[in-house]
């Protein structure tokens, strides 16, 4: 474990939540951060790189991740022995600690485009109102992932969720709308989609200091959904498109039935706390 350098401020920190992860789709996560962080540092010429990984449980040897990240000139803390606490709240027991200027939330299954990093900072740099950055996500395939979302309807969730996809045809249109596709591409800047993918959420720290991150009443899924939505009374989202990351991860409904009941809790918690919408 390193410690967060002494007197050396770093401008961007990160928080990476393990919970018995897939090791080489956290390795090539880990080696694609060092990438971007490389293209960051050549590309400014400034900064510096604290990454927290936060062991949830059955975190792999990863050595020489960790040692291709210090090539890289990241340091890391490793955050380990408190059990499964989940996802939130695993990602706030790092955003307790220091952060850089701006603080990544990143999935343990994201391959970050190499010039991801630097132009997010240069977006952010250039849009003071700017509080989070959603990047463009693609899936395996290199088909856009739709993950900026208007407000969900319970509908909404049991199609996209847990129907096949020969039925979601049936629901097309309404998937679309759920799904901002009219807006959504790899071109157009979009502001203020109400709610944005927690697997890649750059965030001024400031800011998330203030929403004190997540809220830790949420052990898995919809913890997103909740800190966008909070995000809006404070700062202004901006999905970005020239930031680009590559996704691997599946629904709940893919994952088994824990994940199933994991999903539907945490949808009963949030439609509770912001208002539930049938159809």
């Amino acid at each position: 474990m390193n410690a967060v350098p002494r007197g050396n401020p770093f401008e961007i920190s990160a928080s990476v939540v393990v919970f018995r992860p897939d090791r080489m789709l956290l390795a090539r996560t880990l080696a694609s951060l060092a990438a971007a962080i490389d293209a960051f540092a050549m590309r400014t010429e400034s900064g510096a790189f604290h990454l927290y990984l936060i062991d949830n449980g059955g975190l792999p040897d990863i050595r020489e991740s960790l040692e291709a990240l210090a090539r890289a000139g990241v340091h890391h803390t490793l955050i380990a022995g408190h059990g499964n606490i989940g996802y939130g709240r695993g990602h706030n027991l790092a955003i307790t600690q220091p952060l850089g200027r701006y603080h990544l939330i990143l999935n343990p299954d994201i391959d970050i485009h190499p010039d991801a990093l630097a132009k997010a900072i240069e977006f952010m740099e250039a849009h003071p109102d700017a509080g989070l950055l959603s990047p463009a996500i693609f899936d395996d395939d290199g088909e856009m992932q739709f993950l900026c979302r208007q407000y969900p309807t319970l509908i909404d969730l049991l199609v996209r969720g847990f129907l096949p996809t020969s039925m979601r045809r049936l629901f097309a249109r309404r998937l679309a709308r759920y799904e901002m596709r009219a807006r959504i591409n790899g071109r157009d800047t979009v502001w203020d989609p109400p709610i944005v993918s927690g697997c890649f959420m750059l965030f001024r720290s400031d800011v998330l200091k203030r929403l004190s991150g997540f809220d830790p009443r949420y052990f898995l899924y919809f913890e997103d959904y909740d800190l966008s939505l909070r995000t809006h009374d404070v700062a202004r989202v901006a999905y970005v498109p020239s930031v680009r990351v590559l996704h691997h991860g599946g629904g709940a409904s893919r994952k088994g039935f824990a994940h199933i009941r994991m999903f539907v809790t945490s949808a009963f918690k949030f439609f509770n706390r912001f208002g539930w919408k049938w159809l």
